[in-house]
């Protein structure tokens, strides 16, 4: 699965009818409902979009007709396999009826035109975790985990006798985490996973 790396716009004419199309990573639902209060032109005839995170997925035809514009949006979405973002497509009317094939070709159009134009990332599947550490142990395993490749440290919360560290792991890595953590603390710390 890839999303986009930065967001990304493109524009089109169709018969005289603006299409500004506009893509958008995102991490939530509220990421998209603000990308979409931030985005959209109020001097516009129709916002229409379209996001999708794992299996969750939303659309809007903005006015339009029914199927013209959020399905062929999502479309452009899923044909590309991206996950983790919004595409606005913003229509301004040039005057030339399209009709229903000429919409959903537009709006699929630009979406996925704009999309392809935008740099990709990867997204690797992530499992968060802690770690329960005594003193002893916590300098050598702070090193460790930071020179291995996708560990990320989330917090740090320290207790008496040593500190409890959160992170986050590619989820392919999991067992080899694992190891280095039960390797570095000679078995007194192991990784405890997030629910």
């Amino acid at each position: 699965m890839y999303s986009l790396e930065r967001p990304v716009a493109l524009e089109q004419i169709v018969k005289k009818s603006r299409f500004l199309a506009i893509g958008v990573p995102i991490a939530s639902e509220l990421d998209a409902k603000e990308a979409l209060a931030v985005r959209s032109h109020g001097d516009a005839n129709h916002n229409c979009w379209a996001w999708r995170i794992g299996q969750t997925y939303r659309f809007s035809d903005d006015g339009e007709p029914s199927g013209t514009a959020g399905k062929p949006i999502l479309q452009a979405i899923d044909g590309q396999s991206l996950d983790k973002v919004i595409v606005i497509v913003t229509r301004w009317f040039g005057g030339v009826l399209l009709g229903t094939g000429g919409l959903i070709r537009a709006y699929g159009g630009a979406a996925a035109a704009c999309l392809r134009s935008g740099d990709l990332i990867e997204l690797v599947p992530t499992l968060e975790g802690t770690i329960r550490a005594g003193f002893s142990d916590l300098a050598i395993l702070r090193a460790r985990l930071a020179a291995f490749e996708g560990v990320h440290v989330l917090s740090e919360v320290f207790f008496e006798a040593g500190a409890e560290i959160a992170v986050s792991f590619p989820q392919a890595r999991s067992d080899e985490i694992s190891r280095l953590i039960a390797d570095t603390t000679s078995g007194r710390s192991a990784l405890a996973l997030k629910q």
